[in-house]
């Protein structure tokens, strides 16, 4: 059933009810005829039957007494004192406004629905080397797929044939189409703007990059942060609690209709609906802009952050540096130091390791056939690959302090280099230095401004943590604008570092790539990776995650966190606490009826839903260029498809 009829078919009920109370209404009061049984009965009959069911469902499934039972209570003594229109219409408030929680939720669940239309119903499956069109259902791990210009990506998977230009808007935020090839990667909900392609399928359904989004959404409210802990277990009290008060206003007043108020406005629906809902919308808007934030604990911790710690290479960089030098030494041909280099990093999977081999291969000194033996990474330092009785070595300072080798041309090209702001390493051969090489990486263009705004959100230490040297180090932090930075730190020394913090009471959030900083971002207070789409260490070590490498989503997403925060402290303390504390009062004096006091309970309960669901329309300040990021979305092109709610 679509969206539009379920809503449809929830209106039926509690306008029926409507209708009957005001004929009851019209018959017992205007009219004053005198029936066999008041025509009250029937709305309340209809609608306070309603609403005992579903109370004691409720307390069947959860097996505790819940809020809702008080509402029954308060029905069997309006019935007790003959206030049947008064039952009525308190039932038919807790009905109606059940319908317009209902309503507003739903709301805050599209952004899943949205998600969850990007899927195509069908695809191209080559079965038996013949092209097919089959349900998506009938896709596997291993099954070739074809996508042409104007379709969705059914899958993730790794091209094998073709190129094309998608757009990934819908998973990264990222509105500006990206070229695909050959051996990239892609994934379920992307649009091919041109270019046919063939896809190996690597992941379906929930599994892929698409269903983890979805599933982040939906999980968000059982991820509870300590608001609403503090929450459920006020409400565990608060029924016993409330009988206490009702039998004091009794002994004190013996007035069962201020008993019966109390009971009506008591019930602690703003308070359960408090959190959810505000965590669901703020999930909900990231999630549509290629930001995944993992519940309520993820946004409190995000809320309270003092220091932000931040990864050099991949965050404030580019992540893809460049070859700027290749220097041999001691009358070595550049062949055989190329030989002894790419030897070393065939096996790297580092940007550092990508970039050299790039080189290599672009001025033609990468070697046909390479020797094969031991790789091993030196974290921090370089790599290593040992063969029989040969040790390749393409390390730093660090690295060569560590290997023994002291050799004075080597020593003076490191320290020419990183005074350049450059990283540099040391080729050698048993001991033996070969040469040099030097990389540099591109600093993010918007880097700086990012800086800023995430001191603007209140945050106003940060800290650059980096395993590259110290004169690139202070390159970085002088272009960005960042006062304080830790040079040449192992991972391990990344960890302690955030443990230093945390144990002097700094809440601390860290931002890297999510793989080599994964125990830094699982340790963190809040980890964030950058780049995390098709990468699932990312999306299980981080708090939140960037789908694209777009830096400028991150002040914008740390102020969605904070703003969802203060929403959730508004429900708590405004509209459940103090609305509750005052009618209860209110009550307990004679100065509310059961009518009026559910009249105020629902209203607090929707002016909850209604100030939770601005967080699905939220957007950052004017002028930022976090407003741009955010924005971009909007208008990265179609993202209309055939509605598929069950396909994840």
């Amino acid at each position: 059933m679509d969206g539009k009829k379920l809503r449809k078919r929830k209106w039926l009920f509690p306008a029926a009810v409507l209708v009957l109370i005001i004929a009851a209404v019209i018959v017992d009061y205007i009219l004053e005829l005198r029936l066999p049984v008041p025509f009250s009965m029937i709305p309340l009959a209809a609608a306070g039957g309603y609403v005992t069911v579903s109370a004691i469902g409720a307390a069947a499934a959860l097996k505790k007494i819940t809020a809702g039972m008080l509402v029954v209570l308060a029905l069997i003594g309006c019935i007790f004192v003959g206030e049947y229109l008064s039952g009525a219409i308190v039932a038919f408030m807790m009905i109606f406004g059940e319908f317009l929680e209902d309503l507003t939720m739903e709301k805050t669940r599209g952004a899943v629905g949205e998600l969850l239309s990007l899927v195509p119903r069908t695809c191209r499956k080559q079965e038996d080397g013949v092209w097919k069109e089959v349900s998506i259902r009938e896709a596997r791990p291993g099954d070739l797929i074809r996508v042409i210009p104007g379709e969705r990506i059914p899958v993730d998977g790794v091209i094998v044939k073709g190129s094309a230009s998608l757009n990934e808007a819908s998973i990264t935020g990222e509105s500006i189409p990206a070229d695909k090839t050959a051996g990239d990667r892609v994934f379920v909900g992307s649009l091919s703007e041109n270019g046919a392609i063939e896809i190996k399928t690597e992941k379906i359904g929930s599994d892929t990059l698409l269903g983890k989004i979805v599933s982040t959404v939906h999980d968000a409210q059982e991820n509870k942060g300590r608001a609403q802990r503090t929450a459920d277990t006020f409400a565990a009290f608060f029924l016993p609690a409330i009988v206490f008060i009702c039998v004091l206003v009794w002994i004190f007043t013996g007035d069962i209709i201020r008993v019966m108020s109390v009971l009506v406005i008591a019930c602690p629906c703003a308070l359960v609906l408090a959190t959810p809902t505000a965590v669901i919308a703020a999930v909900g808007n990231a999630a549509k802009r290629g930001i995944l934030i993992k519940g309520g604990t993820a946004i409190e911790a995000m809320a309270k952050i003092t220091v932000i710690c931040m990864d050099k290479t991949g965050t404030l960089t580019e992540g893809k540096p460049k070859v700027t030098d290749f220097t041999v030494f001691g009358g070595i041909s550049r062949e055989e130091a190329a030989y002894v280099l790419a030897a070393a990093e065939q096996s790297s999977q580092h940007p550092v390791g990508r970039a050299v081999m790039e080189y290599l291969r672009t001025e033609g000194l990468l070697p046909e056939e390479l020797p094969q033996g031991e790789f091993e990474v030196l974290f921090g330092r370089g790599v290593k690959m040992c063969r029989e009785d040969c040790v390749l070595l393409v390390c730093n300072g660090a690295g060569l302090l560590e290997a023994g080798i002291s050799d004075e041309e080597a020593l003076s090209y490191l320290e020419e280099r990183e005074e350049e702001g450059q990283t540099a390493m040391i080729i050698s051969e048993n001991g033996r230095a070969f040469g040099g090489v030097s990389v540099s990486d591109t600093l993010r263009k918007n880097s700086r401004n990012v800086v800023r705004e995430l001191k603007d959100t209140g945050c106003s230490r940060i800290v650059m943590l980096t395993g590259d040297n110290k004169k690139t180090a202070e390159s970085i932090c002088r272009k960005t604008g960042i006062k304080e930075f830790h040079a040449g730190l192992l991972p391990q020394e990344k960890l302690e570092f955030l443990k230093g913090l945390q144990e002097k009471g700094e809440r601390v959030m860290m931002i890297g790539d999510g793989i080599n900083d994964a125990p830094a971002l699982a340790a963190a207070d809040v980890g964030v990776a950058m780049g995390a789409a098709g990468t699932d260490v990312a999306v299980e070590a981080a708090d939140m995650a960037l789908m694209s490498d777009c830096i400028e989503l991150l002040p914008a997403g740390m102020a969605l966190c904070r703003r969802t925060y203060r929403i959730i402290l508004e429900n708590i303390i405004v509209f459940a606490f103090i609305v509750n504390i005052a009618g209860i009062t209110l009550s307990s004096m004679g100065f509310l009826n059961p009518v009026a006091a559910a009249l105020i309970h629902n209203a607090s309960s929707i002016f909850v839903v209604m100030n939770s669901s601005r967080l699905l329309a939220w957007r950052p300040r004017k002028g930022g260029r976090t407003e741009y990021a955010w924005r971009k979305e909007d208008s990265s092109g179609d993202h209309q498809a055939p509605e598929s709610p069950d396909r994840l």
